[in-house]
């Protein structure tokens, strides 16, 4: 589903991912982790073709991300960290604007609303303004959007940042059976190390641009000589704390800028 081949993306003269491959198969659950500042958001918008790589070559669903964005962008549906619903429409509104926008037509897209908010849960709620939702009722809100227009690989980007336990638990309930029932591909990103050990097939760890240790949780332990994936992942990327996230973003969009000009 995801083929990322000797990946650099530099922005003026900084390398925030430098030479990374990777192979993601269709239907794996595919942990990304790593430190704030590693290179993650970096990948991520150059596999949903929002970045160009500097150099290497990546396909997504069989479409070159640069060569055939249109291709890539239909193939994935994504829930990013920060919430980004309309908070002053109703849940069934956010879903059908997002399926008008990828041209689904009006019966295709009140029945897949109703699919969709019947399996997260929220279909007694669609005419509720969604300034009214809970956060967890927004995550799930947000999946279901997601996967309105039937993507092939979904992309999570810290999907239960901030959430209570319980509702952590459910997101990841309805992640997996997504996953179970639909053979969805699934790429997640998460500080969760729990998270990553228990639902993951397969885990990636980047630090400072590069690919540092890849495999199921139990081999990256073994490799390490850890007993938990925690462990693991700070003897991959050491124990030095990284600068606060709010930096890493202002550093982020400065190069973005940057990449523009």
């Amino acid at each position: 589903m995801i083929i990322a081949t000797n990946v650099v993306k530099k922005f003026n003269g900084f390398t925030a991912v430098d030479n990374i491959s990777l192979n993601v198969p269709d239907g794996q659950i595919f942990a990304f982790l790593g430190p704030n500042g590693a290179g993650k958001t970096t990948s991520i918008k150059m596999f949903t073709s929002l970045l160009h790589q500097t150099s290497g070559k990546i396909e997504v669903n069989g479409f070159d991300t640069i060569a055939d964005a249109y291709g890539v962008r239909n193939s994935f549906g994504i829930v990013f960290q920060d919430q980004s619903l309309d908070d002053e429409l109703t849940a069934y509104e956010n879903m059908d604007f997002h399926g008008a926008i990828y041209g689904m037509k009006k019966k295709d897209r009140r029945a897949k609303i109703e699919e969709l908010l019947t399996f997260v849960g929220l279909w007694d709620r669609k005419d509720t303004l969604v300034k009214k939702y809970s956060g967890g009722m927004k995550r799930r809100l947000e999946m279901a959007r997601g996967l309105m227009h039937r993507p092939k690989i979904l992309f999570l980007d810290e999907p239960t940042l901030g959430l209570d336990p319980q509702t952590r638990n459910h997101i990841w309930g309805y992640i997996k059976d997504l996953n179970r029932q639909t053979g969805l591909t699934v790429f997640f990103t998460t500080h969760y190390m729990e998270e990553a050990e228990k639902y993951a097939d397969h885990i990636a760890v980047i630090d400072k641009g590069k690919i540092v240790a890849e495999g199921k949780a139990d081999e990256l332990k073994e490799k390490t000589g850890t007993d938990s994936l925690e462990k693991a992942f700070l003897k991959l990327t050491g124990y030095r704390i990284r600068e606060e996230e709010s930096s890493s973003q202002e550093r982020m969009r400065g190069q973005v800028r940057a990449w523009k000009k």
